[in-house]
């Protein structure tokens, strides 16, 4: 439907246009919010698919595209844009530089420059089968026959979309997800996605914002049913991006047995699972599982790209205990290979069992300081979110923290949430904001923690100005109304959400909080340079 009505583009087919448009906007399944179709001229050197991939847009790839010509550099360029919205850690640069340069890395075999098994090397697929059963606490062996690579997250989907559904079929997920998801099944599928949508509010059997339910699962796969779309998968992303959650084995189990009942392959994304840099935080994985309800309709993603900090490195495996999936996503590995002397330096990072030149390197250098600085970087970008009285989902895993700015739009929409995502790039800073990631309520957007100290202030800096301009708008447009209670445009008030209060009207508040004054002196004491004049060196 949607490439029919890209044909239809510029004056041809317009009353196809409108009639298809019309039930595809009532539908849980909104593939133009990825499009730009205003304004789009149709190019004739294009297929309908070509047109249409190349209107298949969003601030995701805007803003990313404005970072890319405007990256900041502290000594080239420190007025460029400072980059919060791409998932990447840049924490552990140097970890994973010396490890990747030494001797044990450096292996050039013939066999590593020939055309491998399209399914990949046996001893990368060895050693992912031995990674995974250690890390996710597999009951048994994993099986290295079950083990695929592709180059990446993204093919991963596309792979698996394509030989799960057919044209037009669609995929369960919950919102907010990352919407990298949406282009990835799309765009070489024509598989489109059925979305679950959360919200903050805590009703029902929900125990915190944006929880996932079995609830929720049936009303959204029964509403597609009731409109005639045919569900063929769920995918589960777990952790969650970009809300951090990790689910329990109860949650998981009832999902796989949700799946299990209206046979549905269940994708199981876990590309974060050593990413829980809190010892509260426990990661559980349906491969852990003494039994999975369905195993021939569970599929498993896992990947060293965020777990790893290498996103330049394109690495994603797969594994299926079903041979059918097995063998037809095999046969689009060779469009999705992986090349010989990557798959060597995986093997060699993953091997921490003894044999390596650095044994146990993984739990006891990397993870171990990996999950501290993520640690301290997390707990900078938060404190700050509290001195500005910002509220945000609490949250111990991934490089992201889903943050609540609907108090800054005036009218509480989409389109006031794009101007102050804009506003922000303007002001040099890139977020990512919640239409994007397909959140139902407008004024979420989720920032990347995971960078070095000196940006993080910086970009703390540029959003506070812009946050704090918008703040003075507001009160000026609303000087003449009356006062309104502190509850008014924040988040349901739960350990999950954290809520400082700040700028409180004497006629509102009788007294202000312990957290109220700490905020005040923390933010006091960042807008001072006293303690930059004033050091211990000179003291001495």
């Amino acid at each position: 439907q949607a490439l029919s009505e890209i044909e239809g583009m510029g004056g041809k087919g317009s009353n196809l246009q409108e009639m298809r448009v019309r039930p595809l906007a009532k539908r849980r399944i909104d593939v133009h919010s990825f499009c730009n179709p205003s304004g789009f001229q149709r190019s004739p050197y294009l297929s309908a698919r070509g047109n249409f991939a190349s209107a298949f847009q969003g601030s995701t790839e805007e803003g990313y595209k404005a970072y890319h010509a405007d990256k900041y550099d502290e000594d080239k360029n420190p007025n460029g844009i400072i980059n919060f919205g791409t998932s990447e850690n840049k924490l552990c640069f140097d970890l994973m530089s010396k490890r990747l340069t030494q001797a044990d890395m450096n292996l050039m075999d013939p066999s590593l420059l020939q055309y491998p098994d399209w399914k990949g090397h046996l001893f990368l697929r060895e050693e992912v089968a031995r990674f995974l059963t250690y890390y996710c606490k597999a009951p048994a062996p994993l099986k290295a026959e079950n083990v695929f690579f592709l180059n990446g997250c993204g093919s991963l989907f596309s792979a698996l979309a394509t030989v799960l559904c057919d044209p037009g079929e669609a995929i369960l997920i919950a919102t907010p997800f990352y919407g990298g998801i949406t282009q990835s099944i799309f765009l070489y599928g024509n598989v489109k996605l059925v979305y679950v949508y959360l919200d903050s509010k805590i009703t029902g059997t929900s125990t915190r914002p944006f929880q996932l339910t079995v609830e929720k699962l049936e009303k959204a796969l029964q509403d597609a049913r009731a409109e005639g779309v045919t569900v063929r998968a769920l995918i589960l992303l777990n952790p969650q991006n970009p809300l951090g959650d990790i689910y329990s084995l109860s949650e998981l189990r009832d999902y796989l047995e949700f799946a299990k009942r209206h046979e549905l392959h269940v994708i199981v994304d876990f590309f974060y699972m050593l990413s829980v840099f809190d010892e509260s935080a426990t990661f559980h994985s349906v491969l852990g599982m003494d039994r999975l309800p369905d195993p021939q309709r569970t599929h498993v993603m896992w990947g060293i790209t965020k777990d790893f900090a290498v996103s330049g490195i394109r690495f994603g495996t797969l594994y299926t205990e079903n041979q059918d999936v097995a063998n037809a996503v095999a046969s689009l590995c060779y469009f999705h290979g992986v090349c010989g002397p990557v798959q060597h330096k995986v093997a060699q990072l993953l091997r921490d069992r003894g044999e390596s030149v650095t044994p146990y390197w993984i739990n006891q250098v990397y993870l171990r300081a990996n999950h501290a600085r993520l640690k301290a970087a997390h707990t900078y970008v938060t404190d700050e979110l509290k001195t500005l009285g910002v509220p945000f989902l609490n949250r111990n895993a991934g490089f992201f923290v889903w943050i609540d700015f609907r108090k800054y739009l005036k009218t509480g929409t989409f389109e006031e949430e794009l101007l102050l995502w804009k506003r922000f790039l303007d002001n040099k800073v890139l977020l990512s904001c919640g239409k994007a990631f397909e959140c139902s309520e407008p004024g979420w957007f989720r920032i990347i923690f995971a960078d070095k100290t000196h940006r993080l202030q910086l970009g703390m800096q540029r959003i506070r100005k812009v946050l704090e301009e918008r703040e003075q708008e507001i009160l000026a447009e609303e000087k003449e109304q009356p006062c309104q209670s502190d509850q008014d445009g924040k988040a349901d008030s739960t350990d999950e959400v954290i809520f400082v209060s700040r700028h409180q009207d004497p006629l509102c508040a009788s007294s202000s909080s312990l957290g109220d004054l700490i905020g005040l002196l923390q933010q006091q004491m960042r807008s001072s340079d006293w303690l930059q004049k004033n050091t211990a060196e000179q003291f001495a």
